[in-house]
């Protein structure tokens, strides 16, 4: 049981020089959330350097955010739009385009058209193999930009399995003492914790540990070496890094010999002080940072004090971060994953009556999806960026429908189905089930319609409410507030047909009382001028229960008209009550 969803749930320029047009900015990032008033980060506007050459395959990179990266002072994102940046600018050009206090970095990233970008969103689980479009086996890199919540032990194995068969993981430390969440975990304690406590390999897999310092202020300085390719990459040369309270790194090669100090602190050399470290383990890279002030841009969402570590010219910190990320990403999607579509089976509908069906697809490729269908009966359309056909027929036939899904990457899946109108008043019943997004598994509510007098998003991916099947769920109150929370969707019962049976699967959890209610959840079912037709079921507090129960109704009484069905949450001001739904359907026969 939870005692309130505000924890578990989250909510959620470049340089200042301008560049010629063949020349890619670079900047990104970092507030001093839990730091001394102090910490002396400097600002200054770094020269921009050259882009890097166009890559024959995109690279997959998953920033996280499910960490409280966030918390205190921190806002190590790329952006508030999660989990694609894009939404918030599909073209960025300065750091400013994107809200975070890493901006910086994914705008770089983003403009040299090589890269594919997404988010962990906060209270979601890192997951590998589990087949989510945000699990680590759909990314060719991930970065852990100063981790303030402990990995469990499944996310542990998740991150290690990962690297192991081939990724890149990128690791932000900062100095110890840093818990910004204040939960007895800081980023120096949490690293160490994977690296000896992960279920893969717990004998120093990466063959470094991080030292629990604070290191006030300091320039490290990178080794004389040529050919490293971080050192010397594609986005410019590294001489040094800033460090303004942060920490370094113990090497130990004899349990790894891959490992390498590629930048000092002053003074320092060989297997200790190192500030920059590279190494390998199974098939893949790894990269740590001792610093999180390197990556912050002096941007980010309001509230926060941040600092331009990103342009400090006494490092060269944007083309250190930018030239590790190349190199941990490899040579990008070359396996670029995948689109099915959900083939939703044979459709009726009626001349003249309104209807509509969401489609639905699970993606894997790591870009964003746009739709299109041929074969449409006339009076339907398609809005090729939801993927929701709707429109009134305007002639009886029958069609084949082909629908087609295509991920910005380049791949696309497609499903065929036959559409059958019928003249007004004709009878007959296809069996099917005619809601969309029945589990939520588009990650996106449509064509549910959503409304919260918190503000947030009802749908959710994450361990505190765990799905019945697949990854997202409707999670309506929670807060321990007075709140209200709806979710609506209108479907037309088909008329000809005896059996329309309306379930869903619900969990409620509260600290409430289990003898009196305070906060409830109405099933109602409305017509179409919004007046309550039926109050289906109520449930309350009184009704918390361990896991999922299957409701269901019978609509019949309904056929041949549009309704809406409807779930009303209310929570009152005290403790709090969440109401959890998945795998809605709606059966007609």
């Amino acid at each position: 049981m939870i005692t309130s969803r505000k924890g578990a749930r989250g909510t959620a320029g470049l340089a200042a020089a301008a560049l010629l047009a063949s020349l890619a900015t670079m900047a990104a990032g970092h507030p001093a959330g839990a730091q001394p008033a102090a910490d002396p980060h400097a600002a200054a506007a770094a020269a921009p350097q050259a882009a890097a050459p166009a890559a024959s395959a995109k690279h997959r990179v998953l920033f996280d955010n499910s960490k409280a990266e966030t918390a205190g002072n921190a806002d190590w994102i790329i952006g508030t739009s999660q989990p694609d940046p894009t939404v918030q600018n599909a073209n960025p050009q300065s750091e400013t385009d994107w809200t975070g206090a890493i901006s910086a970095w994914g705008v770089a990233l983003q403009k040299t058209g090589n890269y594919s970008l997404k988010t962990l969103p906060s209270g979601s689980t890192i997951t590998y193999g589990t087949g989510g479009a945000l699990d680590l086996a759909n990314f060719d890199e991930f970065v852990l930009p100063e981790p303030n919540i402990r990995l469990s032990a499944s996310e542990k194995t998740a991150v290690m399995t990962f690297v192991q068969n081939g990724g890149g993981l990128f690791l932000i430390s900062d100095h110890t003492q840093s818990d910004r969440n204040n939960d007895g975990w800081d980023s120096p304690a949490i690293i160490n914790d994977l690296l000896t406590s992960n279920g893969v390999d717990n004998t120093d897999p990466f063959g470094f540990s991080v030292d629990l310092l604070n290191i006030t202020t300091d320039n490290p300085r990178a080794v004389n070496d040529p050919t490293d390719p971080v050192l010397h990459g594609p986005f410019g040369t590294v001489t040094g890094s800033i460090l303004r309270n942060g920490t370094t790194f113990t090497l130990k090669p004899a349990d790894n010999p891959a490992v390498k100090g590629i930048v000092y602190r002053t003074g320092s050399s060989g297997n200790t002080g190192a500030f920059f470290v590279t190494s390998s383990f199974g098939q893949g890279k790894v990269a740590i940072w001792g610093d999180s002030s390197t990556i912050d841009d002096g941007t980010g969402q309001s509230g926060n004090t941040l600092y331009d570590g990103w342009d400090d010219p006494a490092g060269t910190d944007a083309a250190l971060a930018l030239n590790a990320t190349d190199w941990l990403a490899g040579s990008g999607g070359t396996s670029t994953g995948g689109v099915t579509v959900s083939n939703p089976g044979a459709r009726t509908a009626t001349v003249g009556s309104a209807t509509s069906l969401q489609l639905s697809a699970s993606d894997t490729a790591g870009g964003t999806l746009s739709w299109s269908a041929t074969g449409l009966p006339a009076g339907l359309s398609l809005n090729s960026a939801t993927g929701l056909i709707s429109g009134t027929p305007t002639a009886a036939g029958s069609a084949g429908v082909t629908v087609t899904a295509t991920d910005s990457t380049g791949p696309s899946g497609s499903a065929t189905f036959t559409w059958t109108v019928s003249t007004s008043g004709g009878g007959g019943c296809t069996a099917g089930q005619l809601l969309g997004n029945p589990g939520f598994e588009t990650g996106t509510a449509s064509p549910w319609v959503e409304t919260s007098t918190s503000g947030g998003s009802t749908l959710y991916s994450g361990s505190s409410e765990p799905a019945h099947s697949g990854s997202y769920v409707a999670w309506l109150d929670g807060y321990g507030t007075t709140t209200t929370d709806t979710l609506a969707q209108t479907v037309t019962v088909p008329s000809g047909c005896a059996n329309a049976n309306f379930s869903f699967w619900l969990h409620i959890d509260s600290a409430a009382s289990t003898t009196t209610v305070f906060d409830t959840l109405k099933v109602q079912v409305l017509n179409s001028a919004g007046t309550v037709l039926a109050t289906l079921a109520t449930y309350s507090n009184t009704n918390a229960a361990g896991g999922y129960q299957q409701h269901s109704f019978n609509l019949a009484a309904y056929a041949g008209q549009s309704v809406t069905l409807k779930f009303t949450g209310a929570e009152d001001n005290t403790k709090q009550t969440s109401f959890v739904l998945d795998d809605t359907a709606l059966t007609v026969s």
